[in-house]
């Protein structure tokens, strides 16, 4: 007798990651799901055929997205995926996880949580270290901070979007060469591929230490493209920071692989340079780093493989920074990791880095060269990471396409774009 996981797991998509999702088939309601292989599960179905769960986690597991389990806390998130990965390893089960299933090719995605607060970091030092290098080529590359605290902004959470939905090239006010800015459309679109953390639970008053974050409040991992124009961003971010610049469009992945699928992803950051004070201070608690492979292609052609292991700061002392004073967490809190950069040229995970601001322009597999987004092209991230016992998690895809600016009198198209729920494997 075969399980499902037998039946139905696919490299990437077995047991081992189960992530989840809101979806829909065609003309029904946003449910929340579990992916396997190449199935869809739909947990209310499976939760009223299978027994195992108390009153609480069925509740959660009902609702249409992950909201409701995000609000239930840690130990219902545990007890879901635990009772998860029971049913679809047990034999006997297959059946009542076929017919609780829907093939990925047939569904829509949705947004998988509702957004509360969004921070962005900057955590990776070589995506960092690129950009004092091309904009102070005359000091050090990193500021005098830069070592001591994990730098981020609080940004704007209403244009977290999700993968599949297009948008039009953002406007602001750009830089002129020996005279006044002009307003337009942004001439040096660019990406940033990050990767971004959902967080669940409560803590109101803030203070969350390391060991809280990795165990009770960071709920899953996406892939994350917060788009930049950085034409507009280098006008506008002196004092406070960028603002149309980083606004537009912020790009989400729609499978949220759950933190404790990533448990055999874990690897130690890279040594720090400086000791660090105690409420980030990582010396003596289980490593946090990430070993995940991004993969960007732009029109398909892969342009970059950004290692998210050579990030200097983790998730959970992110976490950290951001509640120490006082800063409460929600349900639905989310952050970006800030864009990821390797060493190597084909490490680097901004077009801005790639060409080098635009003095060297990159050269595509069909033999274009560019430098930043033109209308038309779509860029699409993927990523894995190694599971237990050799098996792979796969992130699946965050893409999306840059439509032209919109002009005088126009408004951008409202209606939501289909999401594709699965996508080609990572490069």
């Amino acid at each position: 007798m075969s399980t499902a996981a037998d039946r139905f797991a696919t490299e990437g998509f077995g047991p081992e990651n189960l992530p989840y999702a809101s979806f829909s088939t065609r003309g029904g309601n946003p449910r929340l799901g579990a992916r396997l292989g190449d199935r869809a599960i739909d947990l209310a179905a499976l939760v009223s055929s299978v027994e195992g769960l108390d009153a609480v986690t069925r509740t959660a597991a009902s609702a249409p997205n992950l909201d409701a389990l995000l609000v239930a806390g840690h130990e219902t998130w545990t007890a879901l995926r635990s009772w998860l990965v029971d049913v679809v390893t047990s034999e006997g089960q297959a059946e009542a996880v076929e017919q609780a299933s829907h093939p990925v090719g047939e569904i829509e995605l949705h947004m998988p949580f509702t957004v509360a607060d969004y921070v962005d970091y900057y955590a990776s030092e070589h995506h960092a270290a690129n950009v004092g290098r091309i904009f102070r080529p005359e000091q050090a590359p990193l500021l005098p901070n830069w070592k001591h605290l994990p730098v981020g902004y609080h940004g704007r959470a209403g244009t977290v979007i999700p993968s599949g939905q297009d948008f039009p090239r953002p406007k602001g006010l750009r830089p002129e060469q020996g005279g006044p800015p002009s307003f337009g459309p942004s001439r040096r679109l660019d990406i940033e591929a990050e990767i971004g953390f959902v967080l669940g639970g409560c803590a109101p008053s803030g203070e969350v230490s390391l060991e809280r974050a990795a165990t009770e409040h960071l709920f899953g991992v996406v892939l994350f493209n917060d788009w930049s124009a950085r034409d507009i961003q280098a006008y506008e971010y002196v004092p406070l920071g960028p603002y149309l610049g980083k606004s537009f469009a912020s790009s989400i992945s729609l499978w949220v692989v759950p933190w404790e699928a990533l448990s055999a992803a874990r690897v130690a950051p890279p040594t720090r340079e400086h000791d660090l004070v105690p409420y980030l201070d990582d010396t003596n608690e289980q490593p946090w780093g990430l070993d995940i492979t991004m993969g960007v292609t732009v029109d398909g052609h892969a342009v970059s493989s950004p290692p998210v292991s050579t990030m200097y700061w983790t998730a959970p002392q992110m976490v950290a920074h951001m509640t120490v004073n006082g800063a409460g967490v929600r349900p639905g809190d989310f952050f970006g990791s800030g864009t990821v950069s390797g060493p190597e040229r084909d490490q680097r995970g901004s077009f801005l880095e790639l060409s080098w601001g635009g003095t060297e322009p990159f050269t595509l597999a069909g033999g274009t060269e560019m430098s930043f987004l033109e209308d038309g092209q779509t860029v699409t991230l993927t990523g894995t990471a190694p599971g237990p016992g050799g098996s792979v998690i796969d992130f699946g895809e965050c893409t999306a396409t840059i439509l032209p600016a919109t002009t005088a009198g126009e408004v951008a198209a409202a209606a939501p774009t289909r999401v594709p729920a699965s996508g080609p494997a990572p490069e």
